[in-house]
């Protein structure tokens, strides 16, 4: 239940055909506990789309039209590192939650001592090419022409930094967001504490 309203399990059974199952365990009930837990996977990716609509329609957003997911919905290893299967599977699932994630970054305003920090900070990131055949040590013998500009990667800064803050304010609106929403039995988030075969896995 979502604002109460019922969320149809068809939308869950969609992203269950979209997604091909994890290799599966030998033992029955294995199998049966990773179903479950598939599931209940399955039905947070479909809460992220759900509230990523209602939030959308509250912003007067308008999301592209909806496509109905293809079997095998491509999500890179790396974007599942960064953000957590259910969220990667999500963002590829639901045009609205890539309008609304797309809204808030647009919304995040990076300050200049931010970009300098992150520069200052980081200085293996801003080697040269040059520095980098020669195996400079950026925290060591490195001189001031191994580095790249701080002018040179400010816009490039900018945006990366643009694009984390909107990530974080996606994470905290979605945890905000879910705190509301009811679970049929079965459905439960796959972290709930609640369940002796509860996981956290990304």
């Amino acid at each position: 239940m979502v604002g109460g309203e019922a969320v149809r399990r068809d939308r869950v059974d969609a992203v269950l055909d979209a997604v091909p199952a994890r290799d599966r365990e030998a033992r029955p009930e294995g199998q049966a506990r990773a179903e479950r837990q598939r599931r209940r996977w399955a039905t947070q990716v479909v809460v992220a789309d759900e509230l990523a609509r209602r939030a959308c329609a509250a912003r007067g957003l308008a999301p592209p039209p909806e496509v109905s997911p293809a079997r095998g919905l491509a999500v890179s290893g790396a974007e599942v590192a960064d953000l957590g299967s259910i969220i990667a599977v999500a963002l590829v699932h639901s045009p609205a939650a890539r309008t609304l994630l797309a809204a808030l970054e647009a919304e995040q305003r990076v300050p200049e001592k931010a970009v300098r920090g992150y520069y200052d900070r980081n200085p293996d990131r801003f080697l040269t090419a040059e520095a980098l055949r020669r195996g400079v040590d950026p925290y060591g013998e490195a001189g001031p022409g191994d580095f790249l500009p701080y002018d040179d990667v400010h816009d490039d800064l900018v945006r990366e930094l643009r694009r984390a803050m909107g990530r974080q304010a996606f994470f905290d609106w979605l945890d905000r967001a879910r705190a509301d929403v009811e679970y049929a039995p079965g459905h439960e988030h796959p972290g709930d504490p609640s369940h002796p075969d509860h996981e956290h896995r990304h």
